[in-house]
């Protein structure tokens, strides 16, 4: 019935009640949070069309979606609900196509619940997985249909190959495919690999960040040498509605931090037409909020030595707001180096967002230490245009951003990590100090808006090296954990009734779920951290009574 069947992690598209930072519900140890309450906190999944076709997909789906419209019937390419994979899987379906973000469970955030509370079970994200493998081999059983799964979870299985055959997987295919989809689903169809534009194995680094390819029939991935990623005129616009009105505006970061691949991707800025359309298709879905990725959300169009393009963001955010149907925005990433250097753009952004008291504007930021010494290591661009010393210390430039970020009603979601390269006690209670400095800030007599989360620095060289089972909290790292989770619990205490959303019973439900559960999981974090030695009460007060200048960087706007 179609050529080609596509399905996304089921993760990835549950509505997780619409509460913020309930999209990580699923990296929880199913072992620890109760199933009775990640059912009820995941919320809805996307509801199935009349055909058994899903209403929104992830964007990755939808991209991947598009690709292959270029050379197929539309009759041909199905986006299908996981429920009624069975409407469209036939004997003529020749390609089932999978993404996914974390199946085996071992992303940073997955891995770092993993750890804390030494979990004896797969994660949900793990056990969601498996259910939708199930479901499509039993859809595929008896067909001649391949299994290939992509999306940025496939490295997972670079680590556990042996998951190919569990899962009854065929290939899985590694790196960006806009370009190249045509050509791949007719090769995995034909059960021959296009050498001229790819290669059987995978990418793979060590704990150093250096790349190698390593050979594996069961992988493939663009043939190294080649050209390795899609220009921007290859990657086309999405023609189907995507999960929260995702949509890109850039690919690509150029900050340079050394933990992180997406800064070995070239980068390249989608023109507002270009976002407009696919704004346009989300709208008509009924997406009233555009979700506007990117890796790094300042660096659009940016100018010499990262200074923030404002022409370009301004036409960018206005462009979106144009749009009719969309009533509200917001980008998924940026680096906090920017509201402290420039809060008039800030404000003038979040102005043209319409944000206010009751819209705030969430962005995720990776400030992944309160170390200067560590900072200045592993990611010493993350501060351009600002330049650490000159224009203050990273604890200053950081106090700033959140300060310049809150007064004009944007609320950061912070990650940081244990575990880098050259790390010591030392900076990690420097990462105690810096969350503790922040938990206890004002701006105009409110409290400082922010979470953050606390993330093991699991790059795929390190997981290699050494088993999720070696890996132990020392007492530095657990106190970084304590101080994050800590302000987390006041956090939930203090917004979740006006975070809240939908239906009054949903609403209520939520604001006294949410208090709850973090008050829940604070007392057994500090439970585990008593027995593991760590004195909480020095946690609570590390770096509070310290005398900060909270310098102002030198080339900050007023």
């Amino acid at each position: 019935m179609a050529k080609y069947v596509l399905v996304s992690d089921a993760t990835l598209n549950y509505d997780y009640r619409n509460f913020p930072l309930l999209d990580f519900l699923s990296c929880a140890p199913s072992d620890i949070l109760p199933e009775i309450f990640y059912n009820y906190l995941k919320g809805e999944s996307s509801p199935a069309l009349p055909d058994g076709r899903v209403k929104y997909a992830p964007y990755s789906v939808r991209k991947l979606e598009a690709s292959l419209l270029r050379c197929n019937r539309r009759e041909d390419v199905v986006v299908a609900h996981e429920d009624y994979l069975s409407n469209f899987i036939r004997d003529d379906t020749k390609v089932i196509g999978v993404s996914t973000m974390d199946p085996l469970g071992t992303g940073p955030l997955t891995v770092s619940y993993t750890i804390l509370f030494d979990s004896k079970d797969h994660p949900w994200v793990r056990r969601e997985w498996y259910g939708l493998m199930a479901k499509v081999n039993a859809a595929r059983k008896g067909k001649k249909a391949k299994l290939v799964v992509g999306g940025p979870g496939v490295w997972e299985f670079t680590l556990f190959p042996d998951e190919l055959d569990r899962c009854c997987i065929d290939y899985a295919f590694q790196g960006e495919v806009d370009d190249v989809a045509c050509s791949l689903f007719e090769c995995i169809s034909n059960g021959e690999t296009d050498s001229s534009l790819f290669y059987n194995g995978y990418m793979s680094f060590d704990e150093y960040f250096h790349r190698s390819y390593r050979n594996d029939d069961r992988f493939i991935a663009r043939k190294p040498g080649v050209r390795s990623y899609p220009s921007l005129d290859e990657i086309p616009e999405i023609v189907g509605p995507s999960a929260k009105g995702m949509t890109e505006v850039m690919r690509g970061c150029g900050v340079g931090c050394d933990f992180c691949e997406v800064t070995l991707r070239p980068s390249r800025y989608y023109p507002v037409e270009k976002v407009r359309k696919e704004l346009a298709v989300n709208a008509a879905a009924g997406s009233s909020n555009a979700w506007l990725h990117s890796d790094e959300i300042f660096a659009y169009r940016h100018g010499r030595m990262f200074e923030p393009n404002r022409e370009a963001l301004v036409e960018l955010f206005s462009s979106v707001m144009s749009v009719p149907g969309i009533a509200s925005t917001n980008p998924t990433h940026g680096r906090i180096s920017i509201p402290a250097a420039f809060p008039s753009l800030v404000k003038e952004l979040g102005t043209i967002a319409r944000a206010g008291p009751s819209n705030w504007i969430g962005i995720q930021v990776g400030v992944e230490t309160g170390s200067e010494r560590l900072a200045r290591i592993h990611m010493p661009n993350k501060t351009l245009p600002l330049r650490i010393g000159s224009d203050g210390s990273w604890q200053d430039i950081v106090w700033w951003g959140v300060h310049n970020f809150n007064r004009n009603f944007w609320r950061p979601a912070f990650t940081c990590q244990v575990g880098q390269r050259e790390e010591t006690d030392e900076d990690n209670w420097d990462t105690v100090e810096l969350i503790n400095r922040l938990s206890n800030s004002m701006f105009d007599g409110n409290p400082f808006e922010f979470t953050i989360t606390p993330m093991q620095n699991v790059p795929l060289g390190l997981i290699k090296s050494r088993s999720f089972s070696q890996i132990r909290l020392n007492e530095s790292q657990l106190a970084v954990y304590y101080a994050a989770y800590r302000h987390l619990a006041k956090m939930a205490t203090r917004d979740s009734p006006s975070c809240s959303q939908g239906r009054i019973t949903s609403r209520l439900g939520i604001s006294g779920l949410i208090p709850l559960g973090g008050w829940l999981m604070m007392r057994r974090i500090e439970r585990i951290c008593r027995n593991r030695g760590l004195d909480v009460e020095k946690v609570k007060r590390y770096g509070v009574d310290a005398q900060y200048h909270n310098m102002r960087p030198g080339r900050m706007a007023t």
